[in-house]
């Protein structure tokens, strides 16, 4: 079975800075796009970064400049730092990503929260 299992989420003032990592275990035979998605309360998930195998890259227009995706292939790891944090980055971040295991399949982590109070 594929796990993702999310760290670094937590409480930050406006202006401070996170990181987030997201883990892939189980039986992986190769990640392909791995990715941030986040949900604040009353609002749809929404896409913040996502980062190809090959390292293409693309970001929410609201992260862009603040925010810095990267992944380690060899670790099957993804992170996000962000940066700058502002109170409406406040939101439950979730990872994705698609995966080769004993089938191609698209797992999510479990979400960690970020706070950003002002």
């Amino acid at each position: 079975q594929v796990q993702l299992v999310e760290s670094g989420g937590g409480l930050v003032q406006a202006g401070g800075s996170l990181r987030l990592s997201c883990a892939a275990s189980g039986t992986i035979f190769g990640t392909n796009y791995m990715g941030w998605y986040r949900q604040a309360p009353g609002k749809q998930r929404e896409l913040v970064a996502g980062i190809t195998r090959g390292g293409r890259i693309n970001y929410a227009d609201s992260v862009k400049g603040r925010f810095t995706i990267s992944r380690d292939n060899a670790k099957n790891t993804v992170y996000l730092q962000m940066n700058s944090l502002k109170p409406e980055d406040t939101a439950v971040y979730y990872c994705n990503a698609g995966i080769l295991s004993s089938q191609v399949g698209d797992y999510w982590g479990q979400g960690t929260q970020v706070t950003v109070s002002s």
